[in-house]
């Protein structure tokens, strides 16, 4: 960590500075003791933490690790969310990063650890948090998870990351680090509970059969877009585990048992007065036939996760009233097309979005819902919508 960076003129530059950094990079630092990379560094770190992490954006002589860095670390919103679902006297962060869960988790532990291997992120969480004005907090730059399994706490947490990309978009805990499968007995004998936060992309199912023990898997989406899976698991063997899905934004919340949700009683029917699309997260749960049980609804096909009724009910994602049901063939389209501009989604149906603009040379916009489905009948239709 450079100190020089926390010197008065550099932190005006760095607050002040509006160009384009490549300006910088072509100009050069005005600071003999600070260089190029460094300043810009800092500059683009604080305009991504305006918005990601208003607290330490509002707060002077806060220093940030690379962009890159910063785009892996929870926001403010989603730590405050996750550091409400446990508490205790000890909580040891073995994939500490910048800090930001530590933080949030300190509200809710009289002693937080945070683990971090590389020195220099380590030395620059332990100043913001003195910047911050929290004292129960202990940077250690070293291996949290050797640490943890001769050390017990009432929580553990960690945020394994990927070793590698060459599987794509699927990919298993067994493929992060730290890896969590393979040492869960150690750590679940060193802990009351262990929080586990993956990737949105990691399978649930595909998860559950990696892992034990686990109570509860909360859902976390912020603006209807799914940013992390949170995994409880405890001593315990919980069955069945308990699926929590929440917006947020919205404080839309949603819960259901993974088990009874996979078998629920499903009964489908054409396009009623109004439709109901549930939100992203309750989408990612794979609970959308639960949603059928609590609110009386009828579904539009086995795999088009719509909801339709009669009755405008209170629901946990975006309400429609339906103005019309056309069958999809190149007549209709004709028709829509006239429409110039429309907010366009695709359930279970053969064309992406982008396609479907192009061929009908539809912009996006406008106060009119198209939803291009698969009815019940396997035909292909648009419903044309209004939002409620």
């Amino acid at each position: 960590m450079n100190s020089q960076l926390l010197q008065p003129e550099v932190q005006e530059f760095v607050r002040n500075y509006e160009d384009d950094v490549s300006k910088l990079a072509f100009s050069g630092s005005p600071f003999e003791k600070v260089s190029t990379i460094e300043l810009i560094e800092q500059i683009e770190s604080l305009r991504k933490a305006k918005s990601k992490l208003p607290s330490w954006y509002a707060q002077p002589a806060i220093l940030y690790p690379p962009k890159l860095n910063l785009e892996q670390t929870s926001s403010e919103v989603t730590a405050e969310y996750k550091s409400s679902i446990i508490k205790g006297d000890s909580l040891a962060d073995i994939t500490g990063g910048l800090g930001i869960d530590s933080f949030f988790f300190a509200r809710h532990f009289d002693l937080v650890a945070h683990f971090e291997l590389n020195s220099a992120l380590s030395e620059i969480a332990a100043h913001n948090f003195r910047q911050l004005g929290v004292s129960n907090i202990n940077c250690l730059a070293s291996d949290g998870l050797k640490h943890v399994l001769s050390h017990s706490y009432s929580a553990i947490y960690a945020d394994p990351s990927r070793r590698h990309v060459s599987k794509g978009k699927v990919f298993f805990l067994k493929d992060c680090e730290p890896n969590i499968p393979e040492n869960l007995d150690a750590i679940l004998n060193h802990c009351d509970v262990l929080l586990l936060k993956t990737s949105p992309m990691l399978d649930i199912s595909a998860g559950l059969k990696e892992l034990k023990n686990v109570a509860e898997i909360h859902i976390v989406a912020v603006n209807n877009e799914v940013k992390e899976l949170l995994w409880l698991l405890n001593k315990k063997d919980i069955s069945p585990t308990g699926i929590k899905t929440i917006n947020i934004t919205a404080n839309s919340r949603f819960s259901f048992d993974f088990e009874w949700g996979s078998q629920a009683d499903v009964k489908f029917s054409k396009p009623l007065t109004y439709l109901f699309e549930p939100n992203a997260s309750i989408m990612k749960s794979g609970g959308m036939n639960h949603i059928v049980d609590i609110f009386s609804l009828l579904k539009l096909h086995e795999h088009t996760h719509l909801f339709t009724s009669n009755e405008l009910i209170a629901f946990p994602g975006r309400r429609f009233q339906i103005a019309e049901v056309i069958a999809y063939s190149k007549i209709n389209m004709r028709e829509i097309s006239r429409l110039g501009k429309a907010n366009i989604s695709v359930r279970n149906f053969p064309l992406t979005v982008a396609e479907l603009r192009k061929k009908w040379k539809l912009k996006d916009g406008g106060s009119s819902y198209l939803f291009f489905v698969t009815l019940n009948d396997n035909s292909k239709a648009v419903l044309v919508c209004k939002k409620i």
